[in-house]
């Protein structure tokens, strides 16, 4: 199982971001897929998952109506829009396959910075 994210960065109150994770060693167009984060000093947080086929979303409270979580079969990627991004949302971000209560591997992360 391979994992890989990008498209983190710094990004001020109320700017966007999209990660993507680009999958592979495993059946991505079979595996629900969930996005998960890591602030400073806190545990895992699970933030959105998504069904194998995508026709099924759910979200954490904290960034419904925020975030967006979407894949491409064809390409073996998963997304996250992060829109009205609040300082809050600073957290080393991870794609995973799985969705709670059971999350398989994860990516290495990459780091989202909301700040002004």
């Amino acid at each position: 199982v391979q994992l890989v994210e990008s498209g983190g960065g710094l990004v001020q109150p109320g700017g966007s971001l999209r990660l993507s994770c680009a999958a592979s060693g495993f059946p991505f167009r079979t595996s629900y897929m969930s996005w998960v984060r890591q602030a400073p000093g806190k545990g895992l947080e699970w933030v959105p998952d998504i069904s194998s086929g995508g026709s099924r979303t759910y979200y954490a409270d904290s960034v419904k109506g925020r975030f967006t979580i979407s894949r491409d079969n064809a390409k073996n990627t998963l997304y996250l829009q992060k829109n009205n991004l609040e300082p809050e949302d600073t957290a080393l971000y991870h794609c995973a396959r799985g969705s709670p209560p059971v999350l398989g591997p994860r990516g290495q992360g990459v780091q989202g910075t909301v700040s002004s």
